[in-house]
């Protein structure tokens, strides 16, 4: 009976990522070059000039946690990416990002710190054209590959059920089971009540999205993707609509009518009010800040080497970059996890039925 139960959400899951990833990939698409260009106009701000070139750490640190066109693995492998804009005379076009390396122009395109500009015929940019960016960034690709990990894995695991029903779970489905039960009785159970089935596959999307991506994450080469504020908001706001959009009657009586005196209504209800506006604004800026926190510790360690300009740190540093990569390890199913039981506990808050109210 339990493995059916599994099996169904699994089911459930799979067409769960469909819905998810389009909203995700169509939001993130748009807004995620705003983002990466409001990063990255700081990021490339020049150093002060030394009579000695120095170690500008803050601008490697920026240039590897923002967003960008094209994939960098390491320092001269670079994977290009295509671009994709739109202006309105010119309509849509389409080309590699390695056109734009290294400050080339390409059909009057110039890659200003990650942010793609038209220049006039003297090499000035035209302030009166703005392209339209729809480029597959890194950020974008994250994504990508993350909805085609978890499908892939999903869809094995599903195949696994069908195939070895009534026997005991083989390969990856032995691994996700305990996972998959513990999340549902100790997490999405306790906080949602008896009518948990209806958001049970949102959550778990959400938590091995966000798990998976976190691990993506800590791969050399890989994107900033949890840490871009542009995919937290996203999941933040999916997050208040389901929410708000299922909360009942006494959710709202809460809100707009307290159980107070009438003379404080004027000071409790926008407290409220504020309340409901803070729970989405906290789950997205707890992600986003703990994983870019994460991701700039580890790369200052690093640039310490470089600053000192001595081997002498750099056992030390090796080896307390170790601890803090298995840290990192630690928190990116703390986030997921931490991200997916708010969640629970808000949906449940917002159904959650009082009898014995009604009862008095």
């Amino acid at each position: 009976m339990k493995t059916a139960h599994i099996k169904t959400a699994f089911i459930k899951v799979l067409h769960m990522f469909k819905y998810i990833y389009s909203l995700v990939f169509c939001i993130v698409l748009g807004i995620s070059p705003v983002f990466s260009q409001h990063t990255d106009e700081h990021a490339a701000a020049p150093a002060a000039s030394h009579e000695e070139e120095t170690f500008d750490i803050g601008g490697m640190i920026m240039h590897h946690i923002a967003d960008e066109h094209g994939w960098e693995f390491t320092h001269g492998v670079k994977l290009p990416l295509p671009i994709i804009l739109y202006t309105a005379d010119r309509g849509l076009e389409v080309f590699s990002s390695s056109k734009l390396d290294h400050g080339q122009v390409y059909n009057d395109y110039k890659n200003e710190h990650e942010h793609i500009v038209r220049l006039n015929a003297d090499g000035s940019i035209n302030e009166a054209e703005h392209p339209m960016d729809f480029s597959i960034t890194k950020n974008v690709a994250t994504l990508m590959l993350g909805a085609l990990i978890l499908i892939l894995i999903f869809t094995s695991v599903s195949r696994g059920y069908v195939n070895n029903k009534g026997k005991a779970p083989k390969g990856i489905q032995s691994f996700l089971e305990p996972l998959i039960v513990y999340m549902r009785d100790e997490v999405v159970k306790p906080s949602i009540g008896k009518n948990y089935g209806k958001y049970f596959p949102y959550l778990l999307t959400l938590f091995f999205f966000i798990f998976i991506n976190n691990l993506l994450g800590l791969l050399p080469g890989g994107a900033n993707l949890t840490g871009n504020i542009a995919i937290t908001l996203v999941l933040a706001v999916i997050t208040f609509l389901i929410t708000n959009l299922s909360a009942n009657k006494y959710y709202w009586k809460h809100i707009l009518l307290p159980d107070t005196p009438k003379w404080m209504w004027f000071i409790m209800i926008p407290v409220e009010i504020v309340g409901v506006l803070m729970k989405p604004l906290s789950l997205m800026i707890r992600l986003f800040a703990n994983i870019t926190a994460g991701h700039i510790i580890m790369l200052s360690l690093f640039g310490l080497i470089f600053i000192f300009k001595s081997w002498a740190v750099a056992p030390a540093i090796s080896i307390f970059a170790l601890f803090m990569s298995a840290i990192e390890l630690l928190v990116a199913f703390l986030q997921a996890f931490i991200f997916t039981l708010l969640t629970s506990m808000y949906i449940g808050s917002a159904i959650e039925e009082h009898h014995a109210e009604e009862h008095h």
